[in-house]
């Protein structure tokens, strides 16, 4: 499973770039997850870059802020079980940082936004 959203996230990041997306835009979430599925969103922040964030879920869905070194996956933001959550993420250091949520046993809808 880590291995796959290794992948994931890695090839959603090099879509993101390879398209110029800007990292200081607010992404806008929304995403219809079955069972078990997760979706991501990556971007690019350096060494004290500053990102709010909120969503919400119909259903409980586990949540992550992660990044990759290597095959190590960091875990700066991890909450199971959540129906919602927000606040205010400042990125250590300069990486690729991925904000995901994985559906536990039921279908969710999850919807919010990644902002400055």
């Amino acid at each position: 499973m880590r291995r796959l959203a290794a992948i994931a996230c890695a090839l959603h990041a090099a879509a993101a770039f390879a398209g110029g997306a800007a990292t200081d835009d607010a992404v806008a979430v929304s995403a219809a997850l079955e069972p078990r599925k997760m979706h991501e969103e990556c971007l690019r922040l350096e060494a004290g870059d500053k990102r709010t964030y909120h969503w919400k879920s119909s259903a409980a869905v586990d949540f992550n802020v992660h990044y990759h070194r290597g095959n190590e996956v960091f875990y700066p933001v991890k909450r199971d079980a959540m129906r919602g959550d927000g606040g205010k993420f400042v990125a250590k250091t300069g990486e690729d940082y991925c904000w995901m949520w994985t559906a536990r046993d039921k279908a969710a809808k999850v919807e919010g936004r990644i902002g400055k």
